[in-house]
């Protein structure tokens, strides 16, 4: 294997950009013959290193893969074990060494998150091998949506998710959320996040996407897509709007199967395109890819993520797009159903992708890619294409300057601060939207109704599986001065919804004053709606709180209220122990029209609809 390391003086060289260049990839605005000048220095310099590669390290800088453990070189034996097993390596460490990655991703079910300064730890480690290994800085990636997809918990700040943000409305609270998380995951070593969400969810059904999409109207996607955009971007995080052409329309996921969006051309441009363009726009630094059908686009009925008409025709030539093309995670039945994991990676390229992300087989497809250059199927010049706008990105996260490491003081100085704390509480306020408010019976009277039973669905937070949803709402409540109880059954496991533990809600019910259900995904599990009414039977006021989808509340009838807080962690909970109580505001206003149960051709409520506790 052919390995010339890149020298030292070959890296200070790429880092003496230049006030020009710095001003040309992030955005700062300056005369039109400076930038011009500038991207061509940058391109001039960055070619030079990719030069001084080999085939070997130019492969290695399109692969995203994940690994296990919190340490780069030390992990646990558990960890090491399953490296072994799915990598066929010991730890992270040995994976740079030996593929020459050009990035990694954080997972929490991978263990790679415990806090903050375990990141940074972790973060400066590979940085380190890296270098060691005379290889570029490397890009580190997550998926930190925030809402059901959020790695890092606290102390870093929670904000809320996607919808729920739609439900604020405010161009300048996304914005702001934005910057809150980017400058937090800076200061943890992370370069590129995969958010936001520019997938535009009009299906009610979606699996998928639903509450992590800002919503169902295409000009208010847009408008928040862009508005997230700017805010990382400011604060030196490459963004990655996803999922393109569009994942917003289909009742199936593509984790399991291959999903195909039934739109006209017509309709994609009318509601798919536009948080896309309106990304671009905005100067996203990735888009990426998903695994599904869009006839409309490419009749050959390719994955999306493989198509060349899609990738190349549509996003590169049609919309202008010139960053980086990541794919969704190469693991995903969506991708895999036509072709085998070595020739994904491979017909990936061709179509126009330049990021690998999550490969299933790392070995497999590193040495697929390899070997379609050395055969003559992709050339060269073709991986020196996607090269070149990695390294463009990695310019425009500094990770190019000469020193790629994060330091304890600025987790401390910047992560879960109580300014961001502050503003994260103020934008959580006004995503709580009430739906339903039979007589005005919310907000609760601690002194009428002081005993409050919790029950329904309790799905652990994203970030902790320890914590669920019903006992942490009852905690704060209590704080909120309230005698709450609770009745818990497993939000995952069916089988604990049947009579049994349904009657041991009904059965709590009994002497309290009001019951708060937490309901997620009804449609799903229609055992919920049974609850729902056998509670209402008993005569105790019942009170329903969707945390998932706020489609749920087409479900139920004879309840006295129904809110809506698209999220059931941190960034949700505390909000809506506030509003219950009176001390805050239902400010949201529905970001998705919710149609009715027995006829969803038919609107229950439209988009922008909200009670306040004025009306």
């Amino acid at each position: 294997m052919q390995d010339r390391s890149l020298s030292r003086r070959t890296l200070i060289a790429s880092a003496a950009v230049g006030a020009a260049t710095v001003a040309a990839v992030t955005g700062t605005t300056v005369p039109a013959a400076a930038a011009e000048a500038a991207r061509h220095s940058q391109t001039k310099r960055l070619k030079q290193l990719i030069a001084g590669m080999s085939l070997e390290q130019k492969v290695g800088q399109l692969f995203v893969p994940y690994f296990y453990g919190t340490s780069a070189t030390a992990p646990s034996q558990r960890d090491i074990d399953q490296n072994l097993r799915e990598i066929g390596v010991s730890n992270v460490a040995e994976m740079i060494q030996r593929y020459h990655l050009g990035g990694v991703i954080y997972f929490g079910w991978a263990r790679n998150i415990t806090d903050p300064h375990q990141l940074v730890d972790l973060s400066n480690a590979i940085q380190k091998v890296a270098k060691d290994n005379g290889t570029l800085p490397v890009v580190i990636s997550i998926d930190q949506e925030h809402g059901p997809n959020t790695r890092v918990g606290p102390p870093a700040t929670q904000l809320p998710g996607p919808m729920a943000l739609g439900a604020n409305g405010s161009v300048s609270d996304a914005r702001t959320a934005a910057e809150i998380a980017g400058v937090e995951l800076a200061a943890m070593g992370i370069h590129q996040n995969f958010a936001p969400v520019a997938d535009v969810n009009v299906n009610p059904a979606n699996p998928i996407i639903n509450i992590r999409s800002f919503g169902s109207d295409a000009r208010h996607v847009s408008r928040l897509t862009a508005a997230q955009v700017r805010g990382y971007e400011r604060k030196g995080i490459a963004t990655s709007a996803k999922h393109f052409p569009g994942h917003g329309d289909t009742g199936m996921d593509s984790h399991t199967s291959l999903p195909i969006i039934t739109h006209t051309r017509e309709e994609w441009e009318r509601i798919d395109a536009p948080p896309f363009r309106a990304a671009i726009d905005a100067g996203v630094s990735s888009i990426m890819t998903a695994h599904l059908q869009v006839p409309a686009l490419d009749p050959s009925n390719d994955p999306a993520t493989l198509s060349h008409p899609i990738i190349t025709g549509v996003l590169r030539g049609e919309l202008g797009y010139d960053g980086v093309i990541v794919t969704d995670a190469l693991n995903m039945t969506g991708v895999r159903t036509k072709y085998g994991d070595d020739r994904v990676p491979v017909l990936a390229l061709k179509a126009g992708v330049d990021q690998l992300l999550f490969v299933p087989n790392l070995d497999l497809a590193w040495n697929a890619v390899l070997n379609a250059v050395r055969g003559g199927e992709l050339t060269e010049a073709r991986l020196d294409e996607s090269i070149l706008r990695i390294l463009r990105m990695k310019d425009k996260v500094g990770l190019l300057d000469g020193n790629p490491y994060v330091t304890h003081r600025g987790v401390d100085r910047t992560v879960g601060i109580p300014k961001h704390l502050a503003t994260a509480d103020r934008i959580a306020e006004r995503t709580v939207t009430l739906l339903v408010n039979q007589r005005d019976f919310l907000p609760l009277s601690r002194r009428k109704q002081r005993k409050v039973l919790v029950t329904g669905q309790s799905p652990a937070f994203p970030y902790n599986a320890d914590r669920r949803s019903v006992p942490v709402l009852a905690e704060q409540l209590t704080g909120q001065g309230f005698a709450p109880t609770t009745v818990t059954i497993d939000h995952a496991a069916r089988e604990t919804w049947d009579d049994a533990n349904i009657a041991r809600a009904v059965a709590g019910a009994q002497g309290q004053d009001v019951v708060v259900v937490l309901t997620q995904n009804v449609g799903a599990t229609n055992r919920q709606k049974v609850l729902v009414e056998r509670l209402v039977a008993t005569g105790v006021p019942v009170v329903t709180v969707a945390v998932g989808n706020p489609y749920d509340i087409a479900h139920f009838s004879g309840v006295k209220a129904s809110l809506a807080t698209y999220g059931s962690a941190d960034a949700e909970l505390p909000t809506l122990a506030r509003v219950l109580a009176g001390r805050g505001e239902p400010g949201g206003r529905l970001p998705a029209a919710i149609p009715r149960a027995d006829n969803p051709a038919q609107a229950l409520y439209p988009v922008g609809y909200g009670l306040s506790y004025d009306d």
